[in-house]
């Protein structure tokens, strides 16, 4: 007896039937993970997550920000243009630095003559500063109670701690005296006729003695050492005859501690301002500012050769001589 085909066997339907069923199952397929993809949520997304450009709905996190997939590609456009400013402003820097540099390279060194001339001036400032490289092992605090508390009055209405104004008289004087020997002891300076060389110490003593104590203050006490000896505070040093100035040199001091001069530095800083041909009453007006010229070259090549960190350490360097003729001619409005 002959046996009919099952319907339930796939082998037993024609080819063609078979071959149509899978090409309808593998659309019917496409078209679910379609759906379920159109769908897809991230996990850290809330369901009604926007996007931060458009405010559509949100499909992810794209380039560090929440976005749909249309907007994705203008976040990464925006990221690609920040980053290229980015190096733009980088490589400005870098060129900046190495102009600095290489301008750096490129300025004189002392001469033969200015290296013998800076020689003279820096042990002439050794030699007349009291105690040197050693200040702050030699230096007594000036004790607190003295100069707190003033009392006398002055003839511009200021009041005077009378007892730290009689402190600062007892090294007011050798203070002086090294300053003229300090003057002294530069060669040009003993070439000039002696009613000049009054005038100069007349207007610079204050000045000089100023950037001495300047250059000796103390960030961690807050205190200036005056004459290499004495360690005084800033209402101390108002207190006892000063008034105002003391804010003034304080206040020098303070920006004169990130310069970390040397000793070469503050010696020709102090003849440049010995050799101010601006001081009244002065007769070789033009030989005292063929002097100064001079030191402020020799100056200026010994700034290069020391190579500071600091930009424009020679133009910041030179509006401190501008502080301190202020400190001066305030000083002496007061007397």
């Amino acid at each position: 007896m002959e046996q009919k085909p099952s319907t339930l066997d796939p082998l037993s339907e024609p080819e063609d039937t078979r071959w149509l069923d899978g090409k309808r199952k593998r659309k019917s397929s496409q078209c679910l993970v379609k759906s379920s993809m159109s769908g897809y949520i991230p996990s850290y997304l809330d369901k009604d997550e926007q996007c931060v450009v458009c405010g559509d709905k949100a499909t992810g996190y794209h380039y560090r920000c929440i976005t749909c997939e249309g907007c994705k590609v203008m976040v990464l456009d925006d990221s690609k243009r920040v980053a290229k400013r980015k190096l733009i402003e980088e490589n400005r820097e870098r060129r900046r630095k190495e102009e600095m540099i290489k301008s750096l390279q490129h300025r004189p060194n002392p001469s033969a003559e200015e290296w013998e001339l800076i020689h003279v001036v820096t042990e002439a400032h050794r030699s007349t500063n009291a105690q040197g490289s050693h200040w702050k092992q030699k230096r007594k605090f000036l004790p607190e109670d003295i100069g707190q508390s003033p009392m006398a009055s002055m003839p511009d209405g200021d009041k005077v701690d009378l007892e730290a104004f009689s402190e600062f008289t007892k090294i007011i004087t050798p203070a002086i005296t090294r300053v003229v020997d300090f003057a002294k002891k530069l060669p040009m300076f003993s070439e000039l006729p002696c009613e000049d060389q009054i005038i100069l110490l007349k207007g610079c003593c204050m000045e000089i003695m100023s950037l001495r104590a300047a250059v000796r203050y103390d960030p961690e006490s807050e205190t200036l050492t005056l004459s290499g000896e004495m360690a005084v505070k800033r209402e101390q040093l108002k207190n006892g005859g000063l008034g105002v100035v003391s804010d003034a040199i304080f206040d020098l001091g303070k920006s004169l501690s990130a310069f970390n001069l040397d000793d070469t530095e503050v010696a020709l800083l102090q003849a440049v301002l010995l050799m101010s041909s601006d001081r009244t009453g002065l007769i070789c007006v033009e030989k005292i500012e063929k002097c100064q010229e001079t030191y402020l070259l020799a100056f200026e090549h010994y700034i290069n050769y020391r190579k500071h960190n600091i930009p424009h350490f020679w133009p910041k360097l030179l509006m401190k001589v501008t502080d301190l003729r202020m400190i001066g001619a305030c000083h002496a409005s007061r007397f």
